[in-house]
């Protein structure tokens, strides 16, 4: 199997994969490849066969993306992800010849994931639907800070705001959550009173790399 020491994590925001991915990549001695590590090959991809993942690259006005109705936000978010896939699959097998553990915070759907990880090498990390919706403007990072400036610019700022948390919301649906609670793959819930060192055994248990401490 060409993916037998990668070491998938997929599910839901705000639930810990990029911080697993890159502690157990420590710890382990491994590749980390955190989130949109695919962006890496962002440059060369053409818009007609990479129209979901160009589209922000080509994106002349940035107030167009905060204005699509939840519908549009879906269908390009699905699209996204589908393309996603398919360059995470070219870059892991690059990766699998150095015959390293790779710890993956990955895009790949759990159809495809079920066909293609060894046993034992997929783990769910799920947060509460709603914190995605919520939560999403407190992170400082850049990229959401920059998304809120432009809602603050639109002729109606409330309206746009509420706009972008039901695109969210359909993004972070409970149909989603539960798609994800019931793959069949060991899950991890979030959980604020637990350490991040207390996560990250329990990733390791479900990997079975605890022994290797």
């Amino acid at each position: 199997m060409p993916f037998d020491h990668v070491y998938f994590i997929n599910g839901t925001a705000y639930a810990g994969k990029s911080t697993m991915v890159q502690l157990l990549a420590e710890k382990h001695g491994g590749v980390a490849c955190g989130e949109n590590y695919h962006n890496s090959l962002l440059p060369e991809l053409d818009a007609q066969a990479f129209p979901g993942l160009t589209y922000t690259r080509d994106l002349e006005d940035w107030h167009d993306f905060i204005r699509r109705s939840p519908d549009e936000y879906e269908v390009w978010v699905d699209r996204t992800s589908r393309e996603c896939e398919r360059l995470e699959l070219r870059i892991l097998e690059g990766l699998c010849r150095q015959e390293k553990p790779v710890f993956v915070d990955t895009n790949i759907s759990l159809e495809t994931l079920r066909a293609i990880a060894a046993p034992g090498h997929v783990l769910i990390m799920l947060a509460d639907p709603e914190i995605s919706v919520r939560r999403f403007f407190e992170r400082p990072d850049r990229d959401k800070q920059f998304l809120y400036r432009l809602i603050m610019e639109e002729p109606d700022p409330e309206r746009a705001l509420e706009n972008f948390r039901q695109c969210l919301a359909r993004i972070n649906s409970p149909e989603r959550y539960d798609r994800f609670l019931r793959s069949g793959f060991p899950v991890i819930l979030r959980d604020e009173s637990r350490t991040v060192e207390q996560t990250l055994a329990l990733a390791e248990r479900a990997f079975g790399l605890a022994a290797q401490n």
